[in-house]
């Protein structure tokens, strides 16, 4: 399952459904919790359960619920039989992933943890590995956790997070890779600035993110872009793997002038995996 952006779709707003199919993310998830107001709920899991009834090729259709200790979840997860995955805020520990897990019973859906939204969930970020065959990565926020302990940002004046929150960040790139699935990037919440999120998406790049939440359409095309691998990286990749494979005995090998070992190895696989290749 790809998942390089992930586009966020009020639950109570199906025009919006229809419309977020031919934006080209990766995935949609469809939200019961914080875009969609108590006395909407009910509205809200009718329209995403009409709309996982419907047959749609080319796009994984994710719902996030409401925290398992909402008194919500059951009923938002029988509005979500047929969704790929279930996107799980306020989780604290693998151990909540689990319990989802056996919520879900015989529902074929991965889940995606948002992993940093209270105090005690930093210190869980580690406790992922092995959870669940379900889990399909780690993300995390920015919002909440600040609201959560009286904080007045977690951003600078620039909009780059302040030192609490870069590590909150560091925490779950780390948490996702030691569990063996997607980091997954939080939100660039300024729709309309699509310069600062290349920006942006070029850094969650670089520093190991395998993809992207996304707030509007209008940010799905930037996502997309920064988290597909270019032709020239790809060729790359090709050309290790290759080198390695008609040499299997060697350690360490030399290409285009190079040299390269293991490490380069493995980096080019999970590059390839990336690009849609075994």
């Amino acid at each position: 399952m790809r998942l390089r952006s992930l586009l966020f779709v009020p639950g109570d707003r199906p025009d919006r459904m229809e419309k977020a199919l031919g934006t080209g993310a990766d995935a949609l998830i469809l939200d019961l919790e914080d875009s969609v107001t108590p006395e909407r709920k009910d509205a809200a899991r009718a329209a995403v359960a009409d709309f996982l009834a419907r047959h749609h090729e080319g796009i994984a259709r994710w719902v996030r619920i409401n925290p398992l200790d909402s008194g919500m979840a059951q009923d938002d997860l029988a509005a979500a039989r047929g969704a790929d995955g279930i996107v799980l805020p306020k989780s604290a520990t693998g151990a909540d992933v689990a319990a989802l897990d056996a919520m879900l019973g015989g529902v074929a859906a991965r889940i995606l943890p948002i992993a940093t939204e209270t105090p005690a969930a930093i210190f869980g970020l580690g406790s992922y590995i092995g959870c669940s065959p379900r889990l399909a990565g780690i993300t995390w926020g920015a919002e909440d956790l600040p609201a959560a302990i009286g904080a007045q940002s977690s951003r600078e004046t620039d909009g780059s997070y302040t030192p609490p929150y870069e590590m909150i960040r560091a925490l779950t790139l780390f948490g996702a890779h030691a569990a063996g699935v997607a980091p997954i990037e939080t939100v660039y919440p300024d729709f309309r600035d699509l310069d600062g999120l290349a920006a942006y998406c070029a850094r969650a790049m670089r520093d190991g993110f395998a993809g992207m939440m996304a707030i509007h359409p209008a940010q799905v095309a930037v996502i997309n872009a920064a988290f597909t691998p270019s032709e020239q990286a790809v060729a790359h990749a090709r050309a290790v793997v290759a080198a390695f494979a008609a040499n299997p005995g060697a350690g360490a090998l030399q290409l285009d002038g190079k040299m390269i070992d293991a490490p380069h190895l493995k980096a080019a696989r999970a590059l390839l995996a990336r690009a849609g290749e075994a």
